[in-house]
């Protein structure tokens, strides 16, 4: 043994981190599961925020287009409006439509009311 002093350090130095190490580990588990659970509690809190900022987006933008529906709405309310008093009332209105209807669909049997009100079957066919 050339050097007894360092063989005297490092047992002594063995001696005092074992202790120290069956204390330190158990300590450093404790820290580290704090830390996870500060982190988990952060990341729910954050989650959490997120989650209501969206529903608020939501119901703003439900708001919204809840309003442009109705301003949509009385429009179309205006329009129909101004073309049945320019149809000359309600009936002349409805008369248009009908019309409309008819061009639209391209129908091939045509129902026109007579003037008891009852339908006459095949008044002609349209040739397609």
């Amino acid at each position: 043994m050339r050097y007894p002093i360092v063989w005297l350090f490092l047992m002594v130095l063995l001696v005092l981190l074992i202790p120290l190490a069956m204390w330190g580990m158990p300590q450093y588990r404790l820290y580290s599961q704090r830390l996870a659970g500060e982190a988990a509690l952060a990341e729910a809190q954050s989650s959490r925020r997120i989650a209501i900022l969206e529903a608020e987006a939501r119901r703003e933008s439900a708001g919204a287009l809840a309003e442009a529906e109705v301003l949509r709405a009385q429009g179309a309310a205006r329009a129909n409006r101004i073309l049945q008093d320019s149809l000359g009332g309600p009936d002349g209105y409805l008369r248009y439509l009908q019309i409309q209807a008819l061009e639209e669909t391209r129908a091939a049997l045509v129902y026109v009311p007579t003037e008891a009100g009852l339908p006459v079957t095949e008044s002609r066919r349209i040739a397609d």
